[in-house]
């Protein structure tokens, strides 16, 4: 049976930062920084800074009672130097191009960080998925992938799941792109089940990847994870597996949230039972909860603090309240370069998000790998190779860190431009 597509939480998340709440200008902020510590060519930097390619559509859907309703969505390549693009679809009421533009960007800064020859892509709809019947959300999903048809395929672009989207929906992308060509295509998106090319591990893979570079993070401190506290904002997948993973290596989870608040308990949260209790009545609780708000949660005395839930939650209107030790960065851009500055003067580890969530697009580079081989890998197998690559990249990012002087953010973003810079350099540029 497919999975439900859950609504990405709207509301209820802490108040952004209403100066800088648009995300495409926080990344080219965040790449601005990093290329003037890089010494960049500035002609260098006026290709990078910007996106490479921009689709937007706008398609008729059949729903249930046989009206038509229009849809927006839009896909992005920021560059693709390196390698085909790569990133995920969202469904969400809040898509804006801006949005997708600078999630576009980061992937490439994701891919080039872990080491994977990938370039960066995004995408979204423009709608809220509790609206649709499954009938519906496949109408969309099938004609949406006509419309980007032109961008994506094995060798160009290869979508993956984001906000509320999963595996079927990719199995649906999948089916389309497979019916245009006329024999099967599964290296064209990740993210499926495995009956149809999917890879074991990939469901885990972006909370796995938020353990081990929490683990080498604590290592470098010098804390012992037994001795660590955590706290879970966005207690979907990446939240969920991050904080169950996190248990199983000692670390004591103390709340998780949702998007109508947070569950905390100094002793320990069961993690289960909390999050069977949301399925069963819709609210995360368990028979010793402290109910506290999201802005609480982050502002908790915690060891370890995983914003999971959405952009620019920690921002120059709370960034001094942030009593961590270790943020890593579950969701993409959760903190603004002015937080960033605040929390690295505290003497405050972030992990950024382009290298914290980074576990997600690794295994999925497995997928295609396996799927243009036809020839697939156990999970033993995926864990170990994702465990090596995220402490390789954990630590070449911690070197330049320490060697430049400057924020993990800035050192990974300095690692990932100066990687991309190398490789147009060496294209050089096409008349």
């Amino acid at each position: 049976m497919a999975q439900k597509v859950e609504a990405a939480p709207t509301k209820g998340f802490a108040e952004a930062d209403p100066g800088h709440a648009n995300p495409w200008l926080i990344a080219q902020q965040q790449f601005d920084i990093a290329a003037k510590v890089l010494g960049l060519d500035p002609n260098m930097g006026r290709v990078l800074r910007e996106c490479k390619r921009e689709l937007t559509v706008t398609f008729p859907v059949l729903m249930d009672d046989q009206s038509i309703e229009m849809f927006k969505g839009f896909r992005v390549h920021h560059n693709i130097d390196r390698g085909p693009a790569k990133g995920g679809i969202r469904y969400h009421p809040d898509v804006t191009i801006e949005e997708v533009k600078a999630l576009a960007m980061w992937m490439t800064w994701k891919c080039a960080v872990v080491g994977i020859p990938y370039g960066g892509a995004k995408g979204g709809v423009v709608l809220d998925p509790k609206r649709l019947s499954r009938n519906e959300l496949e109408n969309l999903t099938r004609r949406y992938t006509s419309e980007i048809s032109m961008m994506i395929g094995p060798d160009r672009d290869i979508p993956a799941p984001d906000v509320n989207t999963n595996a079927q929906i990719m199995a649906w992308m999948m089916d389309t792109i497979s019916m245009h060509a006329g024999h099967s295509v599964p290296a064209v998106v990740t993210g499926k089940p495995l009956g149809i090319g999917g890879s074991e591990g990939r469901p885990e893979a972006t909370g796995r990847g938020c353990m081990l570079t929490t683990i080498a993070a604590l290592r470098h401190l010098k804390i012992r994870p037994e001795d660590a506290t955590v706290a879970v904002q966005g207690v979907g997948n990446v939240g969920y597996t991050t904080a169950k993973l996190l248990a199983e290596k000692g670390c004591r989870v103390i709340a998780v949230s949702d998007s109508n608040g947070a569950c905390y308990n100094d002793g320990g949260i069961i993690l289960d039972e909390v999050v069977r209790e949301k399925e069963l009545n819709g609210r995360l609780r368990q028979a010793v909860c402290e109910t506290i708000t999201n802005a609480e949660l982050l502002e908790l005395p915690v060891t370890v603090l995983v914003p999971a839930a959405l952009e620019n939650q920690i921002h120059i209107g709370n960034a001094h309240r942030i009593k961590a030790k270790v943020i890593c960065e579950g969701a993409n851009g959760p903190t603004s370069p002015e937080a960033d500055d605040i929390l690295y003067d505290k003497g405050q580890f972030v992990i950024p998000d382009i290298l914290a969530n980074a576990g997600g697009v690794t295994v999925s580079y497995f997928e295609w790998v396996q799927d243009l081989q036809e020839f697939f890998w156990d999970e033993h197998d995926i864990n170990e190779r994702l465990e090596r690559i995220m402490l390789k990249a954990f630590d070449s990012v911690l070197r330049v860190s320490l060697e430049k002087k400057v924020n993990m953010r800035t050192a990974a973003y300095v690692l990932a431009v100066d990687k991309v810079a190398q490789a147009t350099t060496i294209r050089g540029i096409y008349p």
